[in-house]
């Protein structure tokens, strides 16, 4: 991990990496999209309804994920004091963000016709709501705070502090009685939908992990950059 705290080296590494990365996730779309519109058939009580999974399932997987990476970076930024942790946990927010707001408005957009309401305030929908209000505030953080130091170790706190919620919003259908159906993809007992339905609701879930990793190298060159321009600024300043 350490050969990689030098930014340089860093910027280096995803210059050569990011081609092949959008490459691939163009491709994984591609192949995603042909079996979740073509291939996949209509549900059986939800006809082409259903079709708002493979939109919904890989963005609320993303949305935990993406908290899951801040909440790794901000605790080695506190352990190791790696110099690229806090950057890939501030660039990691709003792509997040956007994931997590996804996940909630194509799930209002899929429980419209099955629960006969936009929204209801079940376990698995309000831990949502309330990662996206982790997002939020985490981003409002970096915002509102100019002393960078100062805000890193305020974000740090709030990224591990509001880990807790993630395997709530996991486990909340299994702990509680909820609306929202349990889990049907990933279960320790087999999956329990089609193989026509998974395949693509997986390739999918991969297309937007890599089309995660494409936008957080990007944003983090940005950072870089943005931050070794206000140290020229501040050494320029104290030059004069």
């Amino acid at each position: 991990m350490q050969q990689f705290a030098n930014p340089t080296r860093f910027l280096s590494l995803a210059n050569r990496a990011l081609p092949t990365i959008w490459v691939v996730t163009i491709i994984l779309f591609a192949i995603g999209l042909y079996g979740a519109l073509v291939s996949a058939p209509p549900d059986y009580q939800q006809g082409e309804t259903v079709r708002i999974m493979f939109v919904h399932v890989p963005a609320a997987w993303l949305a935990m994920l993406v908290y899951t990476v801040m909440a790794l970076a901000s605790a080695v930024a506190i352990i190791f004091r790696h110099p690229l942790a806090d950057v890939a946990a501030k660039t990691a927010a709003p792509i997040g963000a956007v994931f997590c707001f996804l996940a909630l408005a194509t799930g209002s957009l899929w429980g419209k016709p099955m629960w006969g309401a936009w929204w209801v305030w079940d376990a698995r929908l309000t831990s949502m709501f309330v990662l996206f209000l982790l997002y939020v505030g985490y981003i409002a953080i970096w915002q509102a705070i100019e002393e960078p130091t100062r805000a890193a170790m305020i974000a740090r706190i709030v990224a591990l502090v509001g880990f807790v919620n993630i395997p709530i919003i996991k486990f909340s259908v299994d702990w509680w009685n909820t609306l929202h159906q349990p889990a049907s993809v990933l279960r320790m007992d087999g999956s329990t939908i089609d193989w026509s339905i998974r395949w693509p609701l997986l390739v999918l879930g991969l297309a937007y992990s890599f089309l995660f990793l494409a936008l957080h190298l990007m944003s983090m060159r940005s950072e870089i950059a943005t931050r070794k321009l206000r140290n020229l600024q501040i050494a320029r300043s104290g030059e004069a």
